[in-house]
């Protein structure tokens, strides 16, 4: 951190330095061959530089309480909307907003310290930027989209969420990149383009989350039986709701077996639903051996024909 500050400080310096003595000084052409007209101009730059000295030292003083005030006056906003528990994707882009602005307008009054051309100097910013835009076209759509990411939210920092092949939880969203950790603990960084146009899979905006567990049984079983226990079963579990209540439904005749599905909802705030089927599992397969419903898997028979020997 300081060393960024320091090289800021010295660019500034530099650069206001060069503005400053252009400013006041008026050099009029040198006749070399003239010791007296070397001096003269030598003079004059002296004095111009002297003259500008305090006015710099104004300036620059002056932009560096702007870079701590704008820092904690960003961060003292944030303080206040996270202490009233403002939506945190809102909290972010004020402060980015709040930031900016006050680095803008402190560097822009510590330029008129110096008798600077602001306005020409914004002219050639806006085109220099425009430049750039064209040139770096990939990082502007992402400082695009990350802004209206954070005005629309689509997801909130915490939430669950699923983008193309990338499933987890929102760490951070800032101006270039939308980051999450993956349910193995990978770390993912997403640029904010590629998050806006992509479909997102909010698993967090919605609390009740239904979980689908495939199933089959042999073709002798009593399937209306097969409905009551698996019912019975299935709502007697803690973690399934009533009210969305658990959907039964058979629909193939398979290889060896009859097959159903089998729907129940949780609460995702309470049940993860990526382990949800595993009690669901383990207490069907309890039910169906009592009831001598049988689960059929697949049965390969071998033949083998032996040849018939000759003498």
């Amino acid at each position: 951190m300081k060393k960024r500050v320091f090289l800021i400080l010295l660019v500034t310096a530099v650069t206001l330095l060069l503005a400053g003595c252009s400013a006041e000084t008026t050099v009029e052409p040198v006749d070399l061959s003239s010791p007296e007209a070397i001096s003269t101009a030598l003079q004059s730059i002296l004095v111009g530089f002297f003259l500008f000295l305090p006015k710099m030292l104004a300036a620059m003083v002056l932009f560096v309480i702007t870079l701590y005030l704008a820092a904690w006056i960003s961060k003292f906003v944030r303080y206040l909307m996270e202490k009233r528990r403002m939506d945190p994707g809102v909290t972010l882009l004020v402060y980015y907003i709040t930031r900016y602005t006050i680095v803008i307008v402190g560097t822009i009054t510590a330029l008129r310290q110096v008798n600077f051309e602001v306005t020409a100097f914004l002219a050639g910013l806006g085109i220099l930027g425009f430049t750039l835009g064209f040139a770096l076209q990939d990082i502007s759509q992402n400082v695009i989209a990350g802004l209206l990411l954070l005005i629309q939210k689509p997801f909130e920092l915490g939430d669950l969420i699923q983008i193309d092949d990338f499933t987890g939880t929102v760490l951070s969203v800032d101006l270039r990149t939308t980051e999450l950790r993956t349910r193995d603990g990978q770390n993912v960084l997403i640029p904010n383009a590629h998050v806006f146009t992509k479909p997102i899979t909010n698993f967090s905006r919605q609390a009740t989350w239904r979980v689908s567990l495939p199933m089959g049984v042999a073709y002798d079983s009593d399937l209306e039986l097969v409905q009551r226990v698996t019912l019975r079963t299935i709502q007697s579990l803690p973690d399934v709701l009533d009210d969305p209540a658990p959907v039964f439904h058979f629909h193939t005749f398979g290889d060896y077996s009859i097959d159903f599905n089998l729907h129940f909802w949780i609460d995702s705030r309470i049940t993860n639903p990526v382990t949800a089927t595993h009690p669901a599992i383990i207490a069907l397969q309890k039910a169906y051996a009592e009831a001598n419903i049988e689960i059929p898997y697949p049965i390969q028979t071998e033949i083998q024909v032996e040849g018939e020997r000759r003498p």
